[in-house]
């Protein structure tokens, strides 16, 4: 941990700089890019019913988008106000209207026509909805009646056959730590959290070569590194409000760098809508990008390495930080041996860049003072999640960019509440302030008074496709408690998925909202629960930002769903009828009560319970963990760790099949097409050189297939790598394989080898052999075969 505070907010130029303009032609006209103004207009207008509210919930509330953290329409990094098109899209959640009733307790064939999206503009849940095994609607309930049902429910089955899961969708810490002390309460140890889709090897990658969990570093130390590294990560497209933040970074002279298999045009040129210079002429973010392929990025890195060891031969310290290796590293030798043993042919070829790119690259980190290395899903959602992240680590500390201004390693959130869920202990692994294991365990026993179940939980995926287990199996899932989510729309293999939670026997969804999950069968009961938005809970809620801020957002005053209840209240409900007898052990009288508790449950958190006011924020662990190089690990050090490179190899002619995000949050779509491309959500991005191979033009109807599943859409040409394509999540998820987790960390596989064929060619030859014989062909895909 560090003992240097955040030094607050700083304020940007005021004179324009020319140099960074995308065009001299005002707001950008007659380019593809998103149309602020516009689409401000239209939020405006889906919010006219409750406009007063929508503001307050803007200028008093804590964002409930991503993870930047912006309180009020402030953060902690710049000075004046911030507002994006994310947060805007999400506003209408909390401000529309029940769904009327004649809509909400029609057919379930009627409701099932309506996609995600369609049903999110409904309206909101009104009160507690129950649709038995065979019913053709949905009937209300009492509370009582549902939570008596899951009781009753939970009473009759062993706790292993118990799972609960918890999204992001504006969940404050207080319901995470309330529904991981819940789940404890009942027996079980099968509780789950949205990071564990998204970012869980980035925990599990830092906490092994350097032993923390979270970001090392702060969003100011962006403005004035000498090199800001975007690593799979389209931030300007999936946290908005950061364009801010890089329009700064370039004011300063940092020169940001972008590793992705596809050139983002968000992370080209981004205007953004707050700064006048660039929502006028735009500004030109990315310096450059190295176009790795897919799953390349162990092998890029390999090289980095490799370059730096060759320049160490010549001249000793001009590219390893020798200080700072021999005061806080481990393994240096052994990670040396392991990368000068690698062949540069097969990082050429494994990264899709060559040997002088890789260079290009290393010397720049080589020259650097400071660099600041942020990445997303582009490393984390793979098989090897784990070891992409060590292996940037292993670049942070031969340089010793970590622990100090203008350096880190930061997995932005795309969630403004995940950070907090493991921290809280909504994880099979976690507990408040700490692991599951250990002295951790009899720690919170004390706290919490009861005994913690000792056997391992198992992960959102494992507990799902535990549904599919044998009625007398201990582990069959027979009740499934999900607050949010969607997993036909986040999990690979989307109909299988579906097998799932329909051989469920109670579902219990608690949400504010409808969505396609909540449409499926299940074998006795379907149970829908209306919870409150975090600006409805009494007593206010906290959530933790990206660089460990936690903010708090105060209950605001508005409209509110009669029935919604606090989702924190709701678990403490349900505990309650389980075990009447031990209720006091569950029970907190006001969300007051419960920062109290996560304040000695969790020692980073103490000073939550200080957060009472519009405003109120904290950080924990500093401004910089492992600050000086000190890390929290036994010995005080870092470890530099080999991992291997990736086996990538597929027959000539195959491609790698990735997703990326367009106009949507996370699963939630805002709109068919993508206002940086154009392009329509079944557009599959393919390089030029692959469709002058092919014979493909742009708009051609295609089939990308394997032995997951098959995708029809279209043919769009973009700056890809070549052998690459880019899909758009979550439509392309039928192309992965279900059941393929990444060893340490438990995230599912979002990567896979296809083919690609014009549809009329895959049509005239769809004889089943020929198609078995094309799949036969991927040898060894992203996922081992």
């Amino acid at each position: 941990m560090g003992t240097t505070k955040h030094s607050g907010r700083i304020k940007l130029p005021g004179k324009p700089d020319p140099k960074l303009w995308v065009s001299k032609v005002p707001f950008g006209l007659g380019r593809i890019k998103p149309h602020h103004i516009r689409d401000t207009l239209k939020v405006v207008a889906e919010n006219r019913d409750n406009l007063p509210y929508a503001y307050r919930i803007l200028t008093q509330g804590v964002c409930d988008g991503c993870a930047l953290g912006v309180s009020g329409l402030y953060d902690q990094t710049l000075e004046g106000p911030h507002l994006c098109t994310t947060r805007l899209n999400l506003l209408r959640l909390n401000t529309m209207p029940a769904i009327k009733p004649e809509v909400l307790h029609a057919d379930i064939d009627e409701l099932q026509k309506m996609n995600s999206s369609q049903l999110r503009q409904l309206g909101r849940l009104p009160y507690p909805l129950l649709r038995r095994k065979g019913e053709r609607r949905f009937s209300r309930v009492s509370w009582d009646e549902a939570l008596n049902l899951v009781a009753s429910k939970i009473r009759g089955i062993a706790p292993k056959q118990l799972a609960f899961y918890l999204t992001a969708r504006g969940i404050t810490n207080e319901s995470y730590y309330v529904a991981a002390k819940t789940a404890r309460f009942l027996g079980t140890n099968n509780i789950d959290n949205a990071s564990r889709i998204c970012h869980s090897p980035s925990k599990t990658g830092l906490k092994r070569s350097v032993g923390i969990g979270a970001s090392s570093c702060s969003y100011k130390d962006w403005i004035g590194t000498d090199v800001l590294v975007f690593w799979g990560s389209v931030a300007a497209n999936n946290q908005p409000v950061s364009t801010k933040y890089m329009y700064a970074a370039k004011r300063k002279g940092t020169r940001i760098l972008v590793i992705n298999p596809y050139r983002e045009p968000a992370m080209d040129g981004y205007w953004v809508p707050s700064i006048p210079e660039s929502a006028l002429f735009g500004t030109r973010i990315a310096d450059d990008f190295y176009q790795v392929n897919i799953g390349g990025d162990i092998a890029f890195m390999h090289g980095v390495m490799k370059h730096w060891f060759a320049m160490e031969a010549e001249r000793p310290g001009s590219a390893v930080d020798h200080a700072f290796v021999e005061a806080h590293v481990n393994g240096y030798e052994a990670l040396k041996a392991h990368v000068e043993r690698q062949e540069w042919e097969q990082l050429e070829m494994s990264s899709g860049l060559s040997r002088a790119r890789i260079a290009e690259f290393a010397e720049i980190l080589a020259h650097a003072k400071s660099a600041v290395f942020v990445w997303s899903m582009g490393l984390t959602q793979h098989r090897f999640g784990t070891d992409n992240i060590s292996q940037v680590a292993n670049l942070a500390l031969l340089r010793g960019f970590l622990g100090r201004e203008y350096c880190g390693l930061m997995p932005i959130r795309g969630h403004s509440g995940v950070q907090g869920s493991g921290e809280m202990g909504a994880d099979p692994f976690s507990l408040p302030g700490g692991e599951f294991k250990g002295d951790d365990i009899p720690r919170i026993e004390k706290e919490w008074g009861f005994e913690l179940p000792r056997w391992q939980g198992d992960i959102i995926g494992v507990s799902l496709e535990n549904a599919l287990l044998p009625d007398d199996h201990e582990r069959k899932l027979k009740l499934f408690y999900t607050s949010g989510g969607n997993f036909l729309e986040t999990m690979p293999e989307p109909d299988f998925v579906r097998s799932c939670l329909e051989s469920v026997d109670i579902r219990v969804h608690q949400d504010i909202v409808l969505n396609t999950s909540t449409l499926a069968d299940a074998r006795e009961a379907v149970l829908v629960l209306p919870a409150m938005t975090r600006y409805e809970q009494p007593g206010g809620g906290t959530s933790t930002s990206t660089e460990r801020m936690v903010y708090f957002s105060p209950e605001i005053d508005g409209p509110r769903m009669p029935e919604a209840r606090a989702e924190w209240e709701i678990y403490i409900d349900l505990a309650a009828r389980v075990f009447p007898e031990r209720s006091e052990l569950v029970a907190f009288p006001d969300a007051q009560a419960i920062r109290d508790e996560i304040a000695r449950a969790a020692p980073n958190y103490d000073g939550i319970q200080q957060l009472r006011g519009k405003g109120d924020v904290f950080q924990w662990g500093g401004a910089w963990l492992c600050e000086d190089g000190q890390c929290p690990t036994p010995d005080g050090r870092g470890t530099l760790i080999p991992v291997e490179v990736p086996d990538l190899r597929k027959p000539e002619g195959h491609f790698y099949a990735t997703t990326r995000r367009g106009k949507q949050f996370n699963s939630m779509i805002y709109s068919d097409t993508d206002p940086f491309t154009d392009a329509d959500r079944y557009d599959v991005i393919v390089s030029e050189a692959d469709t002058r191979a092919l014979g493909i033009a742009d708009g051609d109807a295609i089939v990308v297939y394997n032995r997951n599943g098959v995708f029809h859409g279209r043919a769009r040409t973009g700056e890809v790598a070549p052998g690459n394509l880019e899909l758009f999540w979550p439509e392309g998820n039928v192309l992965f394989k279900k059941g393929v987790y990444e060893p340490m960390a438990g995230i599912p596989e979002y990567n896979s080898a296809v083919v690609l064929e014009k549809a009329e060619a895959f049509h005239a030859l769809k004889d089943k052999r020929y198609v078995e014989k094309r799949i036969d062909e991927l040898e060894t895909d992203l996922i081992g075969g």
